[in-house]
């Protein structure tokens, strides 16, 4: 009797190990635009093509395993170094190489979009995307999805707060200086504004100015201008995204902007053309270190 009554205590205790109870300790549930995940909890093998992510992992010490390389920011630089395993570029994964390191999670935005179901065969993949119309609310979900996955939640928060303590600082400034403000973007010659609800919006939801030109189209890749435009709306306030820097180009956003329309803008004419850190802006929006960034861009206006 005493040995079956063991053998039984044997069997509950395996069976237990297996129980969704248990399993819900060890892993979370994560649910995303494009569906849902059951992801471990503290995973070793760490896939990401999302660089706001990268940013916030790097935060935290947590080493990622492989990293799509190519178009790396300057301040996310050191994981260009062959410790990490390159596993293709933004837009083009190499599913190979991502399958060979077997990982634990894959975490993605909206440039994996359409590639997600082929990475979400091969391990459980996280998309993280910053909605342009909620900046802080997208940003703030997607680090705290982070840190539940790796259970830095109380860390996170307090950086959190840091940072919609700085975000209300830049919102006062704003306010009191009530400038008309444009975000452009210069691309190897062609120019584009955004206005509010765009993919920059936060430049307005977030950090307060108000918008040059209320009528600006809110389309992902903005609304192409004429430098006649520029000088129509005459804004008080530019601040600069140059997209060839980022992704490669002939003609620097300074020699696009070296115009005589320009110089007769209300901007130029007050000094206030700012040249946003545009690796961040473009590629890395919705980190950690990369919000502080874009913070740091926005309070030069009221230098």
């Amino acid at each position: 009797m005493k040995r079956q009554i063991g053998l039984l205590a044997l069997f509950l205790l395996v069976m237990s190990a297996f129980s969704p109870g248990v399993r819900g300790q060890d892993s979370t549930r994560i649910v995303h635009e494009l569906g849902e995940v059951v992801v471990k909890k503290n995973p070793e093998t760490v896939v990401v093509f999302d660089y706001a992510a990268l940013d916030i992992l790097a935060y935290l010490g947590i080493e990622p395993t492989g990293v799509a390389k190519s178009s790396l920011p300057d301040y996310l630089a050191h994981f260009r170094d062959e410790t990490y395993a390159d596993v293709g570029t933004l837009f083009e994964p190499n599913f190979e190489r991502i399958y060979a390191l077997q990982p634990d999670v894959i975490f993605v935005s909206t440039r994996q979009a359409e590639v997600y179901p082929e990475l979400a065969r091969i391990a459980p993949t996280v998309y993280l995307a910053i909605d342009p119309r909620d900046y802080w609310g997208s940003f703030a979900h997607n680090v705290r999805v982070i840190g539940r996955i790796f259970g830095k939640e109380a860390a996170l928060e307090e950086e959190l707060s840091a940072l919609a303590h700085a975000v209300a600082q830049v919102r006062e400034k704003a306010a009191a200086s009530g400038y008309r403000t444009l975000v452009l973007m210069a691309n190897d010659g062609a120019l584009s504004v955004y206005g509010p609800g765009s993919r920059f919006g936060i430049v307005h939801s977030e950090f307060g100015f108000v918008a040059a030109d209320t009528r600006i189209a809110a389309a992902n890749h903005g609304q192409n201008v004429s430098f006649e435009y520029l000088l129509q709306v005459n804004p008080e306030v530019i601040l600069v995204i140059d997209r060839a820097a980022t992704v490669g180009g002939s003609v620097s956003a300074q020699q696009v902007l070296d115009n005589a329309l320009v110089k007769m803008t209300a901007a130029a004419q007050t000094d206030r053309i700012f040249y946003l850190t545009s690796q961040v802006w473009y590629t890395a929006a919705g980190g950690l270190k990369a919000t502080r960034i874009m913070v740091d861009d926005v309070l030069r206006v009221f230098d």
